[in-house]
């Protein structure tokens, strides 16, 4: 579904993310087929779940006739703000809702389950927002819910505020989600005191944030708020547009701090869902997402790419400057140069802030 799949060839998602992964990860040999499945399409059950029937059906009929009313175009947001109508317009959302869906019944009993095709955090309910059309992660840790689950903690490191995951649950208790942003980047919401009934927390960090900062949030932050929560389950939307070569933010991370939050959560999470998310340059977005799969499957990460995944890196192509002479180490390495930096006030601050008030963790449900 995700093969050959495009926004259209102006878009920033014109780029292959997930088949340029899972290729990455299959010549290194670490995608084994006994634990590896197909998202599946979504149910209109399961998609309604959280968005409307009518939002449902315009998604459906989009795709069927590649074009949209004004009306609908106004109403839903498609072919619009950002968001085209292009031809898996409809199939492809639902197969990453059906992905995170899938992802949350593997895991009822405990253990990790990866789906790189889902992280599309700013879905709203009745339109597309963002890029995004279906709000996977809602779906996922509705199906948590649905399964029983009543303490669920949500934690996103993409560049951008997951405003559509908190605007869903911000007034159940059973899900805490925490925010790790750029601050003044679209969609300019979660702001540091924002908090959502209290069962949200944001931290919207500088540009120019760096690994050495983001050891501190998670240090300081995520794992602090995972500790006393004690969650029954864990959902991570990793988001690639964090790193320094994305052209759709001023962040500067290495792919070692995504590594670095997905190892933590896998070691201390009972359950726990690793989503993509944003990500807009294509060797970038492969090697980070390669090297998360790799950290939750405890592989050991080569110094040197064998030939077969340097050539899956050097058959992608990128239309933007960058693109058109891309540095060596992009095709022949999986791991970053780490990017340390000073540690700024102002993520020391908002670390501590989001600490206060935190609420009394739920009752842990049952094992199994």
């Amino acid at each position: 579904m995700y093969r050959g799949s495009t926004y259209g060839p102006r878009h920033p998602l014109a780029i292959p993310r997930v088949p340029a992964m899972l290729d990455l990860v299959r010549a290194l040999g670490w995608l084994d087929p006994a634990r590896y499945l197909d998202s599946p399409l979504a149910t209109e059950g399961q998609l309604t779940r959280y968005h409307t029937p009518d939002y449902v059906a315009a998604l459906r009929r989009a795709e069927a006739d590649q074009a949209v009313s004004p009306e609908v175009r106004e109403r839903h947001h498609l072919g619009a703000h950002g968001n085209p109508v292009y031809r898996e317009v409809f199939r492809r959302p639902a197969t990453s809702a059906g992905g995170a869906i899938l992802a949350a019944r593997l895991t009822r009993g405990g253990g990790i389950a990866h789906v790189p095709g889902a992280g599309t955090h700013h879905a709203l309910p009745d339109r597309a927002s963002g890029f995004c059309y279906i709000n996977d992660p809602v779906l996922g840790l509705l199906e948590w819910l649905d399964l029983g689950l009543t303490n669920i903690l949500y934690v996103d490191i993409d560049a951008h505020h997951g405003d559509g995951v908190e605007l869903a649950f911000r007034k159940d208790p059973r899900v805490f989600t925490l925010s790790v942003h750029e601050a003044g980047r679209w969609p300019f919401t979660g702001r540091l005191e924002d908090r959502a009934g209290g069962y949200a927390r944001n931290i919207p960090v500088p540009q120019g944030f760096n690994d050495t900062e983001m050891d501190h949030v998670l240090h300081a932050a995520i794992l602090p708020i995972l500790r006393h929560l004690r969650p029954a389950a864990v959902m991570l939307q990793c988001g690639a547009d964090a790193l320094e070569e994305d052209p759709l933010a001023r962040l500067s991370l290495s792919n070692n701090a995504h590594a670095a939050v997905a190892a933590a959560l896998r070691d201390q999470a009972p359950r726990l869902i690793v989503t993509g998310g944003g990500g807009y340059n294509p060797w970038t977005v492969a090697r980070c997402w390669a090297a998360v799969w790799g950290t939750l499957d405890r592989r050991a990460m080569p110094e040197h790419l064998p030939p077969e995944a340097e050539a899956v890196l050097r058959a992608l192509t990128w239309d933007r400057a960058a693109g058109r002479r891309p540095p060596e180490h992009w095709f022949t390495t999986l791991i970053d140069s780490p990017r340390p930096g000073s540690l700024r006030a102002e993520v020391v601050a908002a670390c501590e802030a989001v600490l206060e008030g935190l609420p009394e963790p739920a009752t842990p449900e049952p094992a199994g």
